[in-house]
């Protein structure tokens, strides 16, 4: 599966969970990082903990991808999944704001997600 493909799997799980504010960011070509972020906003501890549950879920499930590293699991403020050419970024909203993540990376091309996203 191509990084694109793998973004778009992420994002789905995170819009089945009632995830907020879900975006995807190309950054393939500004760092070796990854190839793209996918963020999202909980709008709780227990809502990003779940969150984080369906992405890990739907990877192993739908994918061949193995979760290299999670951090922050238990904060519940910033939890990140490393799938290596994809960071799943999920943030409590106040997280979100401060570290702005979209800001830091506006250079980065996001990825149309509407097709896949319900509607709020």
């Amino acid at each position: 599966m191509t990084p694109k493909e793998l973004a778009i799997i992420a994002a789905k799980a995170l819009d089945e969970k009632k995830g907020k504010e879900i975006a995807a960011i190309e950054i393939a070509d500004l760092t070796t990082l990854a190839d793209y972020f996918v963020i999202a906003s909980g709008t709780s501890n227990t809502q990003i903990n779940a969150l984080c549950d369906a992405v890990e879920k739907a990877m192993k499930e739908q994918t061949e991808e193995t979760l290299l590293r999670r951090e922050g699991y238990r904060d519940g403020t910033w939890v990140l999944l490393d799938y290596g050419c994809i960071c799943v970024h999920v943030f409590s909203q106040e997280a979100r704001e401060f570290y702005g993540l979209e800001r830091l990376w506006r250079d980065g091309r996001p990825l149309d997600l509407s097709s896949v996203l319900t509607a709020d």
